[in-house]
């Protein structure tokens, strides 16, 4: 076993699809809020040969993310960091999904690209709902990347009468952490190290499910029938992605966002697909 740490935000399926592939002869230190899905993950990987630590972790809390960086560092050299935590938007409300997804990721950003080691490279598994806002304006865009995390909240462009409800709220959660991961790569670089962003469509995991079950549910079949796949993606074809995106071979890119949703962004852009819209 070597000196080096991957760390997972978030212990669900897309995050376990992307450490089993990135964290053998690694030390792997998972963070969730459910100390149920950390115990339940851990024995699973143990079993699967991982060497595995836990640390319960609250993502809108700078101290307990704080807390995380520290549990990483005692255990060795910071190589890779995932992050796949959050909250769907019919699991909870409009504030804290604001609070969770977009400054809880924000925060993790500017902590651990504070101590990742030289080579090391990270994940954001972000959403194609970032993909659907209009273009915002050059202001909007370096407001929501430079503004310094503490004050990310009270922007203008993240109050009620923009965010009025939590499908809004994660649409801006998520085109903010593909900006925060261009913005935030700057620092890392002087590292020595990458982050980067994924943004999937709709993916097989429990919180799929439970949007499938919620009132968007009929929207999502729609989209189903008007993609090339004409089925959701699987946590296995994201995991193939970061993996390579973590790995040497991309030691290139930094800094940038992977759409991966079976083409349903550009059916909903530029395709005859006014129900999906709906």
């Amino acid at each position: 076993m070597n000196n080096e740490v991957v760390v997972l935000f978030g212990a669900g399926a897309i995050g376990e699809a992307i450490v089993r592939r990135v964290s053998a002869g690694r030390k792997l230190l998972l963070a969730d809020y459910s100390e149920d899905k950390l115990a339940e993950m851990k024995q699973k990987l143990s079993e699967a040969g991982f060497s595995v630590e836990t640390i319960k972790a609250d993502l809108s809390s700078r101290t307990s993310i704080k807390e995380v960086v520290a549990k990483a560092q005692s255990l060795g050299d910071i190589m890779g960091l995932v992050n796949a935590a959050g909250v769907s938007p019919s699991q909870a409300s409009a504030e804290q999904v604001l609070k969770v997804d977009l400054y809880g990721t924000s925060v993790l950003l500017e902590e651990f690209g504070k101590v990742m080691a030289a080579g090391g490279s990270g994940i954001v598994i972000s959403s194609q709902s970032g993909h659907r806002l209009p273009g915002l304006s050059v202001e909007d865009n370096k407001s929501l990347a430079m503004t310094p995390t503490e004050e990310l909240l009270d922007l203008p462009i993240l109050q009620e009468d923009v965010i009025t409800d939590s499908l809004a709220a994660y649409q801006y959660a998520k085109r903010t952490n593909v900006l925060r991961v261009a913005a935030e790569s700057v620092n890392w670089q002087k590292r020595g190290a990458r982050i980067n962003a994924i943004s999937p469509g709709i993916i097989m995991t429990p919180l799929a499910l439970d949007e499938l079950n919620g009132p968007r549910g009929d929207g999502y079949r729609k989209m189903f029938d008007s993609m090339v796949t004409k089925r959701p993606g699987t946590p296995d074809e994201i995991a193939s992605l970061a993996e390579l995106l973590m790995d040497r071979r991309s030691a290139f890119i930094t800094g940038s966002d992977f759409l991966a949703d079976g083409g349903i962004t550009a059916q909903y852009w530029y395709g005859d697909v006014d129900e999906v819209r709906n």
